[in-house]
């Protein structure tokens, strides 16, 4: 009864505070994810591997099943071509998060300080680890507000983007946040850096969650024509993060297998959160 009222408020809520509270939900759980290092100094490369392999197939499912159909659903009702928004906003997609890789400085996750990308800077190893997995979060919360502000823009003839969708999207992430927060905060204190400041760096990294989950709402409401080119948008921006970054960490260490079965087991939860929920 309790969670039927639970739901009950959360579907009466305007599409913004929804795509807030989800968004606040992805941090909690990357916070929770960096919280595993209060209870160990390590943890095997093997589970780390396959839990970031986890993450890029429930990304990969996330960006066609919650993303990319909904966009060429919505462009056909619309009198658009199919695939042109759909396409449009995936390459404008990657490309925003291309450029971003090449100019803000960051370091991927089991590299040496002198392999950090981006601008040249004096910053530590902690804060340019905690910068690549922010750089990753923000599409991922630009992508659950886009679909709650989808849900509620009433310009979806289709019905293909509902608020159970947009919760099915936010669960997935918050899935595949556990180990990202996992993988900042257990390198760091494996380092010799104290739990407490490992854990904040590592909670640091999905702080963008909530801020992007209202502005990728906010836009599509204020701006509604952009709503199918912003779902595509969202999963470019996801997919060039699995590519890019998510799959090549997840093999570099030898455990190519286990990481690949993690990334097949994400795929599989995400649609089957996406077709029960959505």
């Amino acid at each position: 009864m309790e969670f039927e009222a639970l739901k009950e408020w959360f579907l009466g809520l305007g599409p913004v505070h929804q795509a807030l509270i989800a968004g606040t939900w992805c941090w909690i759980t990357t916070s929770i994810g960096a919280a595993v290092v209060f209870l160990n100094r390590n943890v095997s490369r093997k589970l780390l591997d396959s839990m970031l392999g986890f993450a890029a197939g429930v990304m990969i499912a996330a960006s066609i099943w919650s993303l990319i159909e909904p966009s060429m659903e919505m462009s056909e009702q619309l009198g658009l071509i199919k695939w042109f928004p759909a396409t449009i906003g995936f390459v404008l997609g990657a490309l925003a998060i291309r450029i971003a890789d090449a100019y803000v400085p960051h370091l991927h996750l089991g590299m040496p300080k002198d392999a950090a990308e981006g601008v040249k800077t004096t910053w530590r190893r902690a804060t340019l680890l905690v910068m690549a997995i922010t750089l990753h979060n923000i599409p991922e919360g630009l992508a659950v507000g886009v679909l709650f502000g989808a849900a509620a823009s009433g310009i979806d003839p289709t019905g293909t983007a509902t608020v159970m969708g947009a919760i099915a999207l936010a669960i997935g992430i918050s899935l595949q946040n556990l180990p990202e927060g996992m993988a900042v905060s257990m390198p760091l204190r494996g380092e010799g850096v104290s739990r407490l400041l490992s854990f904040n760096y590592g909670q640091l990294s999905g702080i963008v969650n909530p801020p992007s989950a209202v502005i990728g709402a906010m836009a599509v409401i204020l701006i509604q024509p952009i709503l199918p080119y912003a779902l595509g948008f969202a999963a470019g921006a996801m997919i060039f993060v699995v590519i890019e970054e998510l799959i090549p960490t997840s093999q570099r260490h030898g455990n190519t297998d286990i990481a690949t079965l993690g990334t097949v087991i994400g795929f599989c939860v995400m649609m089957v959160l996406d077709v029960t929920l959505g």
